[in-house]
C-alpha cells in the first residue's frame, strides 16, 4: 500500500498553539536566532530532536504506575537490566539519566590529555566529553559518507584504512577507546553496515584496543542492515542487534531515542575493572546503581521501550515516513543528505543557500527562515556544531546541514505533509534568506546557547 499508516491508535491529543508569521519573528529575534531559546509551547511542528520527544505507548504507561521506586535493588532496575542484558548480551549495566552521563563517566576513566579517541563520526555531547578530558576526538567517517548526494546504502561506516594508519600513528597505547556510532547520526543519519562494524572490531582487537558502540539508534540500524546487507533479510531485529553488540566490549546508550522514553540511558561493559569505576563515578554524581539518577517507573518505561523498538511493523513504519518526508522535498528540488537517514532528514544548507558562506552559518540562517516561515523548529548540524577557529582562520565544518529529526510516535502525515509545504515555501524564496553572526558564544557546545544576528 502506498499509504503510510501508523501501527497504533491515538487516545490522548495535546493542542498546538498557532502563531501568526509577525509573531515568529518576533520571538525568533528575541531568541538570537537560536531555536534552543524559543519556548515549546510557540513550536508548531518541533523537529529540533528525536531525543526524548517521542509519545510512550499504554504498556509504558503501565511500567511507569508499577515502578519500584526502592532506593536500591529496585523490582524496576532488575527489569531494566534483564531488557538491556537480553540485546546487548553485556555483563555489566549500568542506569544513567541520559546518554551523556554515559559518555562522561566513560572518558572520566578513559580520557586524559595525550589521548586519542577515533570514531565514524563522533555527536555533540560524545565530542564535548572527550575534549573535556584534554584528550583529542578524531572523526574516521568513509569518505564517500560526506557527500551528500552520493548514494549508498552505508554511509555511516568508519574509513577503516584511515583507523588503521591513525593506531599506527599514534600508537595503541594512546587510544583507550574506538567508538563507533549507530546510526551516525552527524553524517546524516546513515546506518553502519555490519561488515564494518565486524572490520573495525578485528582492527581494535588486533591492537587490544576496547571498542565501544554509541547505540542510540541501534534499532533504526538494525533495520537497515535487515533491509540493505546481504545474508540479514530473514533474521529478526535482535539477532541483529545481539550480533552488532557482539562485536563490541560496551555500549553508551540514550533511551531517549530507541529506549522509546522521555529520559534515561545507560552504560554496559564487559570489562569487571572498569566497571568498578564507573560504577564508583556514577555513585558520585548520579545516584546508586540500582537507579542512577532515574526514577524506579523510568527503568521500566526503558525496559518496555526496549522491546517495542524491535517491532518490526514499528519499524517499518518509523523508516518509511521518514523517506516520505525526504522524497517529497527531493521531488521539491530541495537538496538533501542522500539517502534519507532513518531518525531524520538532512537538509544540505550549502545547496539550499549558496549564496550564504559557511563563516555566515547557512545551516542556522536556514534554520531561522523554517521557524519564521511555519513555526517548524530544527537544528543546525554544520559550522555552528562542528566548526572552529585556528588562530585568524575559519575551519567550516566538512558539511552544512539542518536536521529535521522526527519525534517517534508523535505526528502524523498530514503534519509531515505541512513540514514540506513549509520547507518547499522556504526554498521558493531562498535568496531572501540572510547569513548570521554570532554575537554570543561558548567553549562547549556553543550551538545549545550562542545567540545570533543577521549579517
Amino acid at each position: 500500500m502506498k499509504t503510510i499508516i501508523e501501527p497504533f491508535k491515538i487516545k490522548m491529543v495535546e493542542p498546538l498553539k498557532m502563531t501568526t508569521r509577525e509573531q515568529r519573528l518576533a520571538i525568533m529575534k528575541e531568541a538570537g536566532y537560536n531555536p534552543f531559546n524559543i519556548r515549546g509551547e510557540d513550536v508548531l511542528i518541533d523537529l529540533l530532536t528525536d531525543s526524548g520527544t517521542g509519545s510512550m505507548s499504554h504498556a509504558q504507561w503501565a511500567e511507569m504506575m508499577m515502578g519500584d521506586e526502592s532506593y536500591a535493588g529496585a523490582r524496576s532496575f532488575y527489569k531494566f537490566e534483564a531488557a538491556v542484558k537480553e540485546i546487548t548480551g553485556m555483563q555489566h549495566v549500568i542506569p544513567t539519566h541520559q546518554g551523556r552521563a554515559s559518555e562522561r563517566i566513560l572518558f572520566s576513566i578513559l580520557g586524559s590529555p595525550d589521548m586519542v579517541v577515533p570514531s565514524n563520526t563522533h555527536f555533540d555531547t560524545t565530542r564535548a566529553n572527550i575534549e573535556f578530558t584534554g584528550a583529542r576526538a578524531v572523526d574516521l567517517i568513509d569518505p564517500r559518507g560526506l557527500d551528500p548526494h552520493y548514494k549508498a546504502p552505508f554511509k555511516g561506516n568508519m574509513d577503516t584504512d584511515a583507523l588503521d594508519a591513525l593506531i599506527r600513528e599514534v600508537g595503541p597505547e594512546r587510544i583507550p577507546v574506538c567508538m563507533i556510532t549507530v546510526t551516525n547520526n552527524a553524517s546524516g543519519g546513515q546506518p553502519v553496515s555490519m561488515a564494518n562494524i565486524r572490520k573495525v572490531r578485528e582492527i581494535t582487537a588486533k591492537h587490544g584496543i576496547p571498542l565501544f558502540i554509541d547505540a542510540c539508534r541501534f534499532a533504526e540500524n538494525a533495520y537497515f542492515i535487515k533491509q540493505r546487507e546481504e545474508g540479514y533479510a530473514d533474521k529478526d531485529l535482535k539477532a541483529i542487534a545481539r550480533e552488532m553488540f557482539s562485536y563490541a566490549d560496551g555500549a553508551t546508550f540514550s533511551a531517549k531515542k530507541d529506549g522509546l522514553a522521555n529520559i534515561g540511558g545507560f552504560l554496559a561493559i564487559n570489562n569487571d575493572e572498569l566497571a568498578v569505576k564507573a560504577r564508583n563515578l556514577l555513585i558520585l554524581t548520579e545516584g546508586f546503581p540500582t537507579y542512577g539518577g532515574l526514577a524506579g517507573r523510568d527503568l521500566g518505561a526503558i525496559a518496555q521501550g526496549l522491546k517495542e523498538v524491535l517491532d518490526e511493523d514499528y519499524m517499518r513504519y518509523r523508516i518509511r515516513s521518514t523517506e516520505y518526508l525526504g522524497e517529497n522535498l527531493i521531488k521539491g528540488g530541495v537538496p538533501i543528505f542522500e539517502p534519507p537517514g532513518g531518525h531524520a532528514i538532512y537538509i544540505d544548507a550549502k545547496g539550499f543557500l549558496p549564496h550564504i558562506p559557511a563563516s555566515q552559518f547557512p545551516g542556522q540562517a536556514l534554520v531561522g527562515a523554517l521557524y519564521i516561515e511555519g513555526g517548524i523548529r530544527a537544528v543546525e548540524i554544520g559550522s555552528v556544531m562542528f566548526g572552529r577557529w585556528e588562530g585568524e582562520t575559519f575551519i567550516p565544518a566538512k558539511n552544512e546541514l539542518v536536521r529535521l529529526a522526527i519525534p517517534r510516535r508523535v505526528y502524523t502525515q498530514s503534519h509531515i505533509d505541512y513540514v514540506i509545504e513549509v520547507v518547499l515555501e522556504v526554498f521558493k524564496h531562498r535568496d531572501q534568506v540572510k547569513g548570521l553572526k554570532i554575537v554570543k558564544d561558548a567553549p562547549y557546545l556553543r550551538h545549545f546557547t550562542a545567540l545570533f544576528a543577521e549579517v
